[in-house]
């Protein structure tokens, strides 16, 4: 089983104004009031955006990469509201993508949205809801938000041509949710963990083996964690190293911060503690340049099916510039392999930089 997976998808704001159906843009930031801005700004560093753009533009280069490796499955955290409601959740940073611009996932023929994250709820309840029919009407799967907590914690059951894949979402307060976001059981909201500990990895463990079958993949998706920095919280390696010990998840999928961080295979099992963004509209802002949050990753791990162990990981390196997935230079891929190979040294992960410019990951 071959699955693509990425990190924060921010289809909204300054991406959605240059697709081809804009919704308002009117922000409550605390200095930028347009979402217009953030197309200036990126315009103001790399030249013109030739908006309308195609709903495939946003993608770029990865689309032929996709073609390529024909992925048995595509997976994004979805980190925007997917709606046209005028109700902004007042928490500084709202995300909002018109409804309507919703074929730019199908442009990428992606199959399963993660929710459990900060921007879900960005445009309120009204806006949940919208997000959730939107999906529903695409024909795309999604976990990790619902109507209510029995909604939220359901898995998207993927089928596919070696088998199914089980996606679950989780959401962590330390990625900046608010905890009244969490589902209760006549509430809508997201799938929101208690805590980190034994016990709830425990819990969620068992959630998966109640639904696993033979040959299936299973992968838990967790937003948690600060935007900026390297540092890996003790209590996140030892829930996800327990998520695998509990001996159905396959994949633990985090993400959350803006850029790439260290990646671990415990037990056989892949565990990426921070995928980073895929999709922004940070382009042209200052402020955090040391992370160069504009250098993205494609992960495709190909799973063992029998055994659910990792055979292969590929990570296929992008450059955002005006708004579009671009191959970045050879200087800037082995910046990415250097990062990598100094986080993943104490994981006892490296990689190596391919003739393709991709990179493949070896593991002790």
């Amino acid at each position: 089983m071959k699955l693509f997976l990425c990190g924060d998808v921010m289809t909204g704001r300054g991406i959605d104004q240059v697709l081809p159906h804009p919704g308002d843009p009117q922000i409550r930031e605390p200095y930028v009031r347009s979402a217009r801005r953030y197309v200036e700004l990126a315009e103001a560093a790399n030249g013109p955006i030739p908006a309308p753009v195609p709903f495939g533009y946003i993608w770029g280069d990865a689309l032929a990469e996709l073609d390529v490796a024909r992925p048995d499955a595509r997976i994004i955290n979805l980190e925007t509201s997917v709606t046209a409601s005028p109700e902004l959740w007042p928490k500084g940073i709202n995300y909002r993508m018109h409804p309507a611009n919703l074929p730019c996932f199908g442009a990428a023929r992606i199959d399963c949205c993660c929710l459990a994250n900060n921007h879900v709820l960005d445009c309120g309840y009204t806006g949940l809801t919208d997000t959730i029919e939107a999906l529903r009407h695409a024909d795309i799967a999604f976990a990790g938000a619902g109507e209510n907590e029995t909604q939220a914690r359901a898995a998207a059951i993927l089928d596919c041509a070696g088998g199914r894949v089980l996606v679950f979402s989780f959401g962590c307060v330390t990625s900046g949710i608010p905890p009244m976001w969490a589902a209760a059981p006549s509430r809508a909201g997201v799938n929101l963990l208690p805590d980190r500990s034994a016990d709830t990895a425990a819990q969620v463990g068992a959630a998966v083996l109640g639904q696993k079958q033979p040959g299936d993949v299973a992968v838990v998706s967790i937003h948690w964690g600060a935007n900026w920095g390297y540092q890996i919280a003790e209590e996140e390696r030892a829930f996800a190293r327990r998520l695998v010990e509990a001996g159905g998840v396959d994949i633990v999928h985090g993400h959350s911060s803006h850029h790439p961080k260290a990646i671990e295979v415990h037990r056989g099992k892949l565990i990426l503690y921070g995928c980073g963004d895929f999709i922004d509209d940070y382009e042209g802002i200052s402020g955090y340049e040391e992370f160069r949050d504009d250098l993205v990753l494609m992960y495709l791990a190909e799973i063992d099916g029998g055994t659910g162990k990792l055979v292969r990981l590929e990570l296929c390196p992008f450059q955002i510039k005006k708004f579009r997935l671009n191959h970045p230079s050879r200087p800037d891929v082995a910046w990415l392999a250097h990062l990598l190979n100094r986080e993943g040294k104490r994981f006892g992960t490296h990689v190596d930089v391919m003739p393709t410019g991709a990179m493949a990951l070896s593991w002790r």
